[in-house]
């Protein structure tokens, strides 16, 4: 029986095209492709069990251990869940992890049901090696500029004002500094890499890559070497806004989109305790940096604006918020500055620098 497949192209992801990870939760969990839904074939207890049959007794003993623990009304449940999608979405494609006997079986399992639809020729394997090599060749080949300046510029904003930015944070979900972490689970080393590579697909073939300038950890995950080495390279821009100008900012992305995002998918009662937890929590972590009395005094000032904002008053926080830039976050970037001597192509407030950015890239296409 012919089995129908694709090439694994990073097309399907500059598509969008549907894709089901058969492969266990576990797998899904360490990185999958960008968009996947996981239905797995087996469960990670099924997988454990295969995979020590396959080790102690050989591939034919396990291939059918797994044909028995997924089996009867559990075999009908999968191939249930696989319809009910492919019916929502006709042209979805099926991967494992190699393009082989999981996804083979899964499509066999389908056709009986009366739905046939592809699976990719070497799996989620052969797609990594896609993605990872466009990563690679961007950074090698096109164009990059990186936007720099102090905490509370917007410089993610201005990233995301410009067709051909790549918003870094976004992908690993994390800030990148002591108040950055994001109310969810940062993604995987490997789903960081995917997302990368589904934004880099989303750019004309032709557009310099601008990016924010960044360390090469972004929260819990890392930088791809080819980027970060591209990026050390990369020629540089300053966004300088004043003060109140930043505060204001800086509210809105730790107080305003964080309490946004809690209240949201916690409700207000929940949703209030985890945020001023998350904000307590990411001001004691600075307390070598700041020192035991400074902190205090932060602290303090953070518990009266708690007070304020509960009462209505949400801009209590720049209380807090104005003495973080001004005594830590600030000096500490300046210090950076001096100590990497860093020179930039050029220095501007917001709308200056976007408008800059924006010159730049057009003069600096390329052909791949």
């Amino acid at each position: 029986m012919s089995l129908p497949t694709v090439a694994a192209s990073c097309d399907l992801i500059r598509d969008g095209r549907p894709l089901i990870d058969v492969r266990a939760p576990v797998e899904f969990a360490a990185g999958a492709l960008p968009g996947a839904v996981n239905l797995p074939l087996m469960d990670d207890e099924e997988r454990h069990r295969v995979g020590v049959q396959y080790k102690q007794v050989g591939p034919e003993s396990a291939v059918h251990l797994g044909h028995q623990l997924v089996s009867g009304g559990i075999k009908r449940a999968r191939i249930r869940a696989w319809v009910e999608h492919v019916e929502r979405h006709p042209d979805a494609i099926l991967y494992c992890f190699r393009g082989g006997m999981r996804s083979q079986l899964s499509q066999q399992w389908l056709q009986e049901a009366g739905i046939e639809r592809p699976r990719i020729e070497g799996g989620w394997k052969a797609m990594r090696q896609q993605l990872c090599q466009h990563i690679d060749e961007r950074a090698e080949q096109a164009p990059m500029l990186l936007i720099g300046g102090l905490t509370g510029c917007a410089k993610t904003e201005l990233i995301h004002a410009l067709d051909n930015g790549i918003d870094l944070e976004g992908c690993a979900r994390h800030k990148g500094s002591a108040f950055g972490r994001h109310p969810f689970p940062a993604p995987s080393q490997i789903d960081f890499e995917h997302r990368i590579a589904a934004e880099m697909l989303t750019l004309e073939d032709e557009a310099p890559t601008i990016m924010e300038d960044e360390s090469r950890f972004i929260g819990s995950v890392n930088i791809p070497l080819a980027t970060w080495r591209a990026m050390e390279q990369a020629p540089l821009i300053r966004v300088e806004m004043p003060l109140d100008w930043r505060v204001v900012q800086i509210q809105k992305d730790y107080i305003e989109g964080l309490w946004s995002t809690y209240s949201r998918h916690y409700g207000d009662f929940l949703g209030w305790t985890l945020m001023q937890r998350q904000l307590r929590q990411a001001l004691l972590r600075l307390r070598k940096r700041l020192g035991s009395a400074r902190l205090a005094r932060l602290v303090r000032m953070q518990d009266i604006a708690f007070q304020e904002h509960k009462r209505g008053n949400p801009i209590a926080h720049e209380g807090w918020l104005a003495p973080l830039l001004s005594e830590y976050y600030d000096p500490m970037y300046r210090y950076q500055l001096e100590k990497h001597e860093r020179t930039f192509l050029h220095v501007g407030d917001w709308d200056n620098s976007l408008a800059f950015a924006r010159e730049w890239s057009a003069n600096h296409r390329w052909q791949r």
